[in-house]
């Protein structure tokens, strides 16, 4: 198919540390000089369908898995993470990922819980040095909300690979603080202006993520069990479910 032409493709080009550039030339198809590496935005689907699409093949592609473990060696902060870490892990990956998963979420949890509004900003940054503010700091420019998804991915996943009802309160908070904040009288959600001044109003804006991810998720952390169970379906990055196939 297509996306196995594509993926064969990267798979094949030098990456470092099992890292990729998130730009590729369209005429040589090779990675461009001097291109952003992340986990955020732009990069992040590459990761999460490495480990997804070994597991939608049925655990028989596995240089797809090899490449995954590859590029978890690296160091990054990004909150659909912790998700993709657990089903790792739960398909017979390094058991080291579990701890590494339930930290990050952890850290993703505070990013929300440490603004007046129980919602987090589009970006956060991490105090390193021995000072005095505060260990998670938003800059203004980069306080709005737009209501993502990747927490709350998370925190379903690994409600239902762990079984701790904790995962199930931090998405209650999470959905409490989207009703109190982000509603709209006249009726559907906006996003904010600002996640630390209520007062600087809406965007005016329901991006369709929210709709098609966020409260889908908020849904399944709270469904029965057997609903969608992970080890006969995956996500893809829009939440969208696919079959496993049987090895």
């Amino acid at each position: 198919s297509a996306v196995d032409t594509v993926m064969s493709h990267i798979h094949a080009l030098p990456k470092r540390a099992g890292l990729v550039p998130i730009f590729v030339n369209a005429d040589t198809g090779k990675f461009r000089p001097g291109s952003t590496i992340t986990l955020g935005a732009r990069g992040d689907s590459y990761y999460e369908y490495l480990l997804k699409q070994w597991l939608q093949s049925g655990k028989t592609e596995n240089w797809l898995r090899d490449d995954f473990v590859d590029s978890m060696d690296g160091d990054h902060l990004v909150c659909f993470l912790p998700g993709t870490l657990m089903l790792a892990v739960q398909n017979g990956l390094d058991k080291k990922y579990e701890q590494f998963a339930k930290d990050l979420l952890e850290t993703c949890v505070q990013m929300y819980k440490r603004m007046p509004t129980g919602l987090s900003a589009e970006l956060v940054y991490f105090n390193q040095g021995p000072s005095k503010h505060e260990d998670i700091q938003v800059r203004p420019l980069d306080a709005h909300c737009l209501l993502r998804p990747e927490t709350v991915e998370s925190l379903f996943i690994l409600y239902r690979l762990t079984k701790d009802k904790k995962y199930q309160d931090y998405g209650w908070s999470i959905f409490q603080a989207i009703e109190q904040h982000a509603k709209i009288s006249t009726g559907g959600y906006s996003s904010l202006n600002s996640v630390k001044d209520t007062k600087l109003g809406f965007r005016d804006k329901m991006e369709s993520f929210f709709l098609g991810e966020t409260l889908k998720y908020l849904f399944l952390l709270f469904s029965d069990v057997d609903m969608v169970p992970l080890d006969k379906f995956v996500f893809n990055t829009e939440a969208h479910l696919l079959p496993i196939r049987k090895s």
